[in-house]
């Protein structure tokens, strides 16, 4: 971790459960029990160039809008302490859930930031988006969450919405592979 890039704030106010910032550490040490876990690690490229591409795609919630999900922010990076309302679906089917940024890194070999859930999500627990570049110079996207159903018909999906997590987690890495060998800084 770059501990000096890594950034927390009072983002916790609010939250609808315990353990903010878990999300930040491998394993997520200090979640709370009897949350759903997921990991979801994929590499996207060689390189720094590749890796600073990468970041920048997901701090600016570019990654996020490049796959069509809304992310309604005043806010053009993530910080902590943000509010997002993230949009997912469409037209009538639309789920609108409102998250705030509890941590965010941006490093010379991590960035990224992790984000809870607020009272209107129809999930509770927090969720990461991590781009990292390792010691082989290889760059890796790792979503990393714990979750648990917070509204009747989150509950009635049961063992689907798992497996959507993971599918998103796998579309989240392959928007974000294309973003960062398309970047401008990836092809110099």
């Amino acid at each position: 971790m770059d501990a000096n890039d890594d950034r927390t704030g009072d983002s916790a106010a609010g939250l609808t459960y315990t353990g903010a910032g878990a999300t930040r550490e491998d394993g997520m040490p200090g979640r709370p029990p009897g949350f759903g876990l997921l990991r979801v690690r994929t590499r996207l490229g060689t390189g720094r160039e590749v890796f600073r591409a990468a970041g920048r795609a997901v701090l600016t919630w570019r990654m996020h809008r490049a796959m069509g999900v809304e992310m309604a922010t005043g806010s053009p990076r993530a910080e902590p302490g943000v509010r997002v309302v993230v949009g997912l679906g469409a037209g009538r089917l639309r789920i609108h859930a409102p998250c705030r940024v509890v941590w965010a890194a941006d490093g010379e070999r991590r960035a990224g930031f992790g984000y809870g859930t607020l009272p209107g999500h129809p999930e509770r627990g927090e969720e990461a988006f991590v781009v990292e570049l390792d010691d082989e110079g290889a760059v890796w996207l790792e979503v990393r969450a714990f979750s648990r159903p917070e509204v009747w018909w989150a509950r009635a999906a049961g063992p689907l919405v798992p497996l959507f997590q993971r599918l998103y987690a796998r579309r989240c890495a392959a928007v974000l592979r294309r973003l960062s060998r398309a970047s401008p800084a990836s092809r110099a």
